[in-house]
């Protein structure tokens, strides 16, 4: 007896999605995306104004009127990282090349948010790699830290995230990410330690397997 084929909801709602986005004009495409954008944010300061309230303060007052609105609007340019693929921003820019020195981009600058309390953590992203025939645009490498970063995280996982994209894409013969940051959630709650830094790290390849390769790279990143 032939067994049916069943396809997945998510599946076939893809199917669904693409046929629709290949059936509509980009102008009604780009007013139905505007469109569910604004409900989101709608949705988002109605939660901010319960949120106004329930610390006490009354969102009616002048300097809170837009606060609720301010507010969504931040959040979603703090998460734009949901909204983007690291993995397909790196393929936008790799190129064949024999370079198979290590490729290091040091202290780019990082944002993030605490997933445990939504307080932010900032400071800086060491990332290496070393080519195996294929090396990345530099600025991909900023910008991959930046998607990542831009969600709700913990450091320890923004770190590991970092490396397996950059692995996933170049399958280069080794990533190394070293992150140092700053917590606010320790800093203004909880321990409230002011000068407290948080390091982490994450590596594949040879910068696991060489102790030459991993202090080269520790010491340039320890170079300011």
């Amino acid at each position: 007896m032939k067994q049916e084929k069943t396809v997945s909801p998510t599946v076939e709602n893809n199917r669904i999605g693409q046929s629709h986005l290949a059936s509509c004009n980009l102008d009604e495409c780009f007013d139905e995306e505007h469109d569910r954008e604004e409900e989101t944010l709608d949705s988002m300061a109605d939660a901010v104004y319960s949120l106004l309230k329930g610390v006490g303060e009354d969102p009616e007052r002048e300097g809170l009127l837009l606060t609720p609105e301010r507010v969504s609007k931040s959040l979603r340019f703090l998460t734009k990282g949901y909204r983007q693929d690291p993995e397909q921003l790196l393929k936008k820019a790799v190129f064949t090349e024999s370079y198979d020195e290590m490729v290091l981009v040091k202290d780019i600058d990082i944002y993030s948010m605490c997933e445990h309390h939504m307080l932010p953590f900032f400071g800086k992203a060491h990332v290496a790699y070393i080519p195996d025939g294929k090396i990345v645009g530099l600025s991909k490498i900023p910008r991959v830290v930046e998607v990542f970063a831009r969600r709700l995280q913990v450091q320890e996982r923004l770190t590991q995230q970092i490396r397996d994209a950059i692995q996933n894409v170049l399958n280069p013969r080794g990533v190394a990410v070293v992150i140092e940051a700053t917590h606010m959630c320790m800093v203004m709650r909880g321990v409230e330690k002011q000068n407290s830094v948080t390091t982490t790290s994450a590596m594949s390849g040879e910068f696991m397997s060489n102790q030459s390769t991993r202090s080269e790279f520790l010491r340039l990143i320890g170079n300011r």
